[in-house]
């Protein structure tokens, strides 16, 4: 990435990349920054974009307590600028992550994108006092910012500011961050880590320090010192305070909340899409196989789009700006939502040439943008970092198989009518043993590996809650179901039906739950803390001075 930019003083090419330094040491926990932060961005009820949690862990008498100083990380290797379907939120040249609010159509993908819990979307208006607005409320009101991501910008306008008029960002207190000239004890640090003689570098590389979730590949530029020379040393968490019974307590600040930013309006789109997307493309095999007419195939096809356009509309009515909603075509080249869309955009004008021109190339293209269209929305989902549930490596195939699953069983139950019926329902039968076998298998294997991945024990309960339900309705019932049919069975098509119902149902319970109940948010981590507290937490005696 080129991070390349003029110098404001020499006019030569540099490069920055701004970021803060939080010494875990040196915060008292005032939340003098966050209501600086506040002050200066004008952020209404409810959000703070930067926050300090109150830490404590441990078992009286060996307990500690600290705080911890969090916010949008400026990532090296942002998670949420690629997912953007619009190029609202970008990445500055000087590694800031900004956001351009007239460009951001709500659709949160950059907020479930995120590990770091950075980001908000305020749809409503509401002031501190019921019933009415202050003259304060009005005078700092920001239209623009309702029903689109919010995040904090390193009060990017003060960086701009230094720019123009030759200052330096953390040295000059009128172009440094609100919350790092605010702090009361100098715990935020804020400057320039490209600049080796920098403050922050110097900190960086004189103190111990660590970066929330390193391993999740970001490069977040806030640095955490969690131990200083010659007095508080650090150490690594007890077995107590990163176990599951302490990851489970919901009153722990670190544990990360389920997210809200995608409710049932985005579990229909994924629940109907992926259906709709399978059965165009298991139609379109089964035609390719000779088992379905042409014209059979173009009304299943046409059913499928009808089924599509109702999961594309709780997808809009779940934007917060539906006035731009075209402005979602605007990335393809970064955005698995983009791509999604211009699926969409392929497969009914197609379906449309299919019913006006019979010939098979209308055909193959509905096919091709719904296999598009369900590839893209496991990509979705799985682009989702901030979801560990989510982001699981193997949430693409279960997604995708799932989704074949259900189209196969869609398939079957069309087959009842004779408009769309197949040629042999029996011959749907091996195929959907091996995708029952194949999702079955996923499923297993995903639950096996979640503690691995990093999956916490709250959504690990919600996954398991619902797995007897999903082995029973969408596992075994069709299974056997499709194993009579082979029998040759004179109720084939009747069994075949069921089983389709089945696996409809089950493939709808399990994406329900992944999307609006097994989706806690990251939630935070302190690898290394500073050894103080009480106790046996309580820090050794000073090193000798001198």
């Amino acid at each position: 990435m080129n991070l390349t930019q003029l110098d404001p003083k020499t006019g030569e090419p540099s490069a920055k990349r701004y970021g803060m330094i939080v010494d875990l040491n040196r915060c008292v926990g005032c939340q003098t920054c966050t209501i600086a932060c506040k002050h200066t961005n004008d952020t209404p009820p409810g959000v703070q974009w930067r926050r300090v949690l109150d830490v404590e862990q441990g078992r009286y008498p060996d307990v500690e307590r600290l705080f911890l100083v969090t916010g949008c990380q400026h990532c090296a290797e942002p998670s949420c600028v690629p997912v953007c379907p619009t190029g609202a939120t970008r990445q500055r040249a000087d590694g800031l992550v900004t956001m351009d609010y007239d460009l951001c159509i709500g659709c949160a993908s950059c907020a479930v994108a995120c590990p770091y819990q950075a980001r908000t979307i305020v749809h409503e208006e509401k002031g501190y006092y019921e019933g009415r607005t202050t003259l304060q409320e009005e005078s700092t009101r920001h239209a623009d910012r309702f029903g689109v991501a919010n995040k904090c910008t390193f009060c990017v306008e003060r960086i701009d500011t230094a720019h123009a008029e030759g200052l330096v960002p953390g040295v000059d207190p009128e172009v440094t961050p609100a919350c790092a000239v605010s702090c009361i004890t100098q715990a935020i640090q804020f400057g320039d880590f490209a600049d080796p003689q920098s403050h922050v570098s110097n900190l960086a590389r004189d103190n111990r320090s660590f970066q929330m979730h390193a391993e999740l590949g970001n490069d977040p530029q806030i640095k955490y010192l969690y131990e200083v020379p010659q007095s508080t040393p650090g150490r690594a968490p007890d077995a107590g305070d990163v176990d599951d019974e302490r990851l489970s307590d919901e009153s722990n600040p670190l544990v990360g909340k389920r997210q809200t930013f995608w409710d049932y309006r985005a579990a229909m789109n994924f629940v109907l899409g992926g259906m709709a997307s399978g059965l165009m493309v298991a139609a379109w095999l089964a035609h390719a196989a000779g088992l379905l007419a042409p014209q059979a195939l173009r009304l299943v096809l046409v059913a499928a789009g009808a089924v599509m356009a109702v999961g594309l509309f709780f997808v809009f009515l779940k934007i917060g700006r539906k006035a731009r909603f075209l402005y979602v075509l605007l990335r393809p080249h970064s955005s698995w939502m983009t791509r999604e869309t211009w699926c969409v955009a392929l497969i009914y004008p197609a379906l449309g040439a299919s019913l006006l021109w019979p010939a098979a190339a209308p055909l193959a293209l509905v096919a091709l943008g719904a296999a598009g269209f369900l590839y893209c929305q496991a990509r979705i989902l799985h682009a989702s970092k901030g979801i560990p549930a989510w982001r699981a490596p193997l949430v693409p195939a279960m997604l995708g198989a799932s989704g074949l699953y259900e189209g196969l069983g869609l398939l079957a139950v069309l087959g009842l009518f004779e408009a769309t019926r197949v040629v042999s329902v029996a011959a749907l039968a091996p195929a959907g043993l091996l995708l029952g076998v194949l999702n079955l298998v996923l499923w297993r294997r995903y639950l096996t590996t979640a503690k691995a991945r990093g999956i916490g024990p709250l959504a690990r309960r919600d996954l398991a809650a619902v797995t007897p339900w999903l082995h029973g309705l969408g596992h075994a019932v069709p299974l056997l179901l499709y194993a009579l049919c082979l029998s040759g069975a004179a109720a084939a098509p009747l069994l075949a039906a069921l089983a389709g119902l089945a696996t409809a149902a089950g493939g709808a319970l399990w994406k329900f739950v992944l999307i609006t109940r097994a989706c806690h948010q990251q939630g935070f981590a302190l690898p290394m803390v500073p050894q103080r507290g009480s106790g046996k937490r309580a820090a050794p005696e000073r090193y000798a001075l001198g």
